[in-house]
């Protein structure tokens, strides 16, 4: 299990990504469109093969059978950090503390996924447990886009049970855990100097 991305959640994608460039004073390039879940992004290009997703709810699409991914659903009030997601080798073979999940096929433009959402649409952990990802084929949006700069020096996940998560995920490069309220923070090294993102 290795960190792939993190992802900033907003009512609208115009809030989520204003929130990152006001945040680290980088533009967002754009992204598109997850059919499957009725979303949208704009995308940060990450030294070390890294990326950082603005995600919101697409107006313009229909509204998904399922519940959409990252809990989008039930977001409200100010755009912020709210998830991340780490890329695996064999998601068929991973299971989470509440048990399986069935991985679903995704696909946007070129690029091809396979990832494990919770029927509830919600992750464990008070959603932060990392959403799990793998890549079908050798794309990969980090290598698709421009260098901002900007480079993740540590992601850290707050949570009551902060202890127990790091327990069950194992040592993960740059990610550290704390016990506190629920919150992600995430430092990075950007043409500004660091720059904090929650």
């Amino acid at each position: 299990m290795q960190l792939d991305h993190i992802a900033i959640s907003g009512e609208t994608l115009e809030a989520a990504a204003a929130h990152v460039e006001q945040a680290l004073g980088v533009s967002l390039q754009q992204g598109g469109k997850h059919a499957k879940f009725g979303t949208h992004n704009r995308l940060l290009g990450l030294e070390d093969g890294l990326y950082l997703e603005a995600i919101a709810v697409d107006p313009d699409a229909p509204t998904p059978e399922q519940p959409r991914w990252f809990d989008l659903d039930r977001f409200s009030g100010h755009a912020r950090l709210t998830n991340w997601i780490c890329r695996v080798s064999d998601i068929g073979a991973v299971t989470m503390p509440d048990g399986p999940v069935a991985p679903i096929d995704l696909d946007r433009g070129a690029l091809r996924w396979r990832m494990a959402v919770p029927q509830s649409g919600r992750l464990p952990f008070d959603n932060l447990y990392p959403a799990l990802i793998q890549w079908q084929g050798d794309l990969h949006p980090a290598r698709m886009l421009q260098a901002s700069g900007c480079r993740l020096r540590r992601l850290v996940v707050y949570h009551p049970d902060a202890l127990e998560l790091a327990r069950i995920l194992g040592p993960l490069e740059r990610v550290a855990f704390d016990t506190g309220p629920t919150a992600l923070r995430a430092e990075f090294d950007t043409p500004h100097g660091l720059r904090v993102l929650e």
